[in-house]
């Protein structure tokens, strides 16, 4: 019973992107371009990043669609590629985020590709990684410069600081929660009625 809950039938997702062919490249080039573009489209609408957090969705999708190195070239790339087109997020944040989505989409596509986890539960403990990846974050930059960035101040625990964080998602993860299994379900009902279109 644990198994039907926990394991999904074989389904056409994740297609395990290998980096031996150019759609591989073209598929994290594009996603990586969505994971910038959708934050900027938020903000065109004043609504917060840290909030909503858009720039997760694209990371958690490329790890559960396109498996663990897909996940993890595209959140390393995502806040590096959003810095050097608006400057967002912050360079003092940068490090942090970097390891966070980096994070999201390898444990994401680990559990999707290696262990066939149904999509909702490696999304949910690619937000658990990728939240305790945030916070290991903050203590080695701290450990390592004396001081890292925390959202409530340098007197706040990094502990604090990443609750706040989370509770500050709570929308965008609940956005999460609701969009993604849902899209990448229709995605796979897609995929297997119109064979070899991916």
């Amino acid at each position: 019973m644990i198994n039907r809950i926990a394991i999904s039938k074989p389904q056409p997702f994740p297609l395990i992107l290998k980096y031996t062919e150019i759609r591989s490249y073209i598929f994290t080039v594009v996603f990586t371009l969505l994971s910038v573009a959708v934050p900027w489209t938020f903000h065109q609408f004043h609504l917060a990043g840290p909030t909503f957090l858009p720039m997760h969705i694209f990371v958690f999708a490329a790890g559960l669609l396109f498996g663990w190195r897909a996940g993890l070239i595209v959140g390393f790339l995502t806040p590096l590629a959003s810095y050097a087109v608006s400057g967002l997020p912050l360079l003092r944040l940068l490090p942090q985020i970097i390891v966070e989505l980096s994070a999201y989409g390898l444990v994401a596509g680990i559990l999707r590709e290696r262990f066939n986890l149904r999509v909702i539960w490696s999304l949910l403990a690619a937000m658990i990684a990728g939240r305790l990846a945030l916070l290991l974050a903050i203590f080695a930059i701290s450990l390592i410069t004396g001081e890292a960035y925390l959202p409530l101040g340098s007197a706040a625990s990094p502990f604090s600081a990443v609750w706040s964080v989370i509770k500050q998602g709570g929308p965008g993860i609940a956005l999460q929660l609701a969009l993604i299994p849902g899209a990448i379900w229709l995605l796979g009902k897609l995929a297997t009625k119109t064979p070899g279109s991916i």
